[in-house]
C-alpha cells in the first residue's frame, strides 16, 4: 500500500503498516475505511456504560482507540512501542496518560479552569503524548468531545471541516497545536470553536 501523509501526520513504520487488516491499495481507500470504523465507534460511545463512559480513565482511552480502529489495524488500542516524530518516549506513555487523566479529574472536580480551556488542554496533552501508532489526533478529538458532552458541555467544531486531508483548515489546526506545544493555547482555543 502506498501511503500519502497529510501535513503533521505521523509516518507509519513498516511493522505498523503490516498490522493493516483489510486489503487496500490507495490512501483514499484507507481513509474511507477508517472513517467507517470511527463512525461505528461513535455509535458505540453513545451507548457505553460504566467505566467505558469515563474518558478520564486510561483503560477507557485505550478502549476508545480500539473501537475506532479495530476493523482497520491489528494493533488498535495498543500503545506504540517505537519513537515517532512527536510524542513522549514509548515507555512513558502509561504514566503520562495516568497523570493527564488524574490532572483533568482534579481540574474538573475543583473548577480549576472553565470547561473550554480544560478541554483544550486535555486535547493538546493527549495529542502531545501521542500514545498510539496512528489515529492520535482523531482519537484525541473524539475523547475531548466525549468529555465535554458527558459533562453537559457542547462539543467542539474543530474548524468545521475534515482534518484528515491536507487543507488550510488542517494547517491551522497543526499550527495551533505547535503553538500549544510552546505554551500558548490561545490559537487552539479559537480553532476548536470555528
Amino acid at each position: 500500500m502506498r501511503l500519502e501523509y497529510a501535513e503533521g501526520a505521523t509516518p507509519l513504520d513498516p511493522d505498523t503498516i503490516a498490522g493493516l487488516i483489510p486489503t487496500l491499495a490507495l490512501q483514499a481507500e484507507l481513509n474511507a475505511f477508517e472513517a467507517e470504523n470511527i463512525s461505528m465507534a461513535v455509535q458505540w460511545a453513545k451507548r457505553a456504560r460504566g467505566i467505558d463512559r469515563d474518558v478520564l480513565q486510561v483503560t477507557s482511552l485505550r478502549k476508545l482507540h480500539q473501537r475506532m480502529f479495530s476493523l482497520t489495524w491489528q494493533w488498535a488500542g495498543q500503545f506504540r512501542r517505537v519513537q515517532t516524530n512527536i510524542g513522549v518516549s514509548a515507555e512513558k506513555i502509561p504514566m503520562r496518560l495516568e497523570q493527564l487523566c488524574g490532572n483533568v479529574r482534579y481540574q474538573k472536580d475543583n473548577n480549576v479552569f472553565p470547561w473550554k480551556e480544560m478541554a483544550v488542554r486535555f486535547h493538546h496533552e493527549l495529542v502531545l503524548i501521542h500514545p498510539f501508532p496512528n489515529g492520535n489526533g482523531r482519537h484525541a478529538r473524539l475523547a475531548t468531545d466525549l468529555l465535554l458532552e458527558r459533562n453537559g458541555q457542547p462539543r467542539f467544531t474543530w474548524g468545521s471541516s475534515s482534518l484528515t486531508e491536507s487543507t488550510d483548515v488542517r494547517r491551522e489546526y497543526i499550527d495551533a497545536l505547535r503553538e500549544a506545544d510552546q505554551g500558548s493555547i490561545e490559537r487552539l482555543s479559537r480553532f476548536v470553536r470555528t
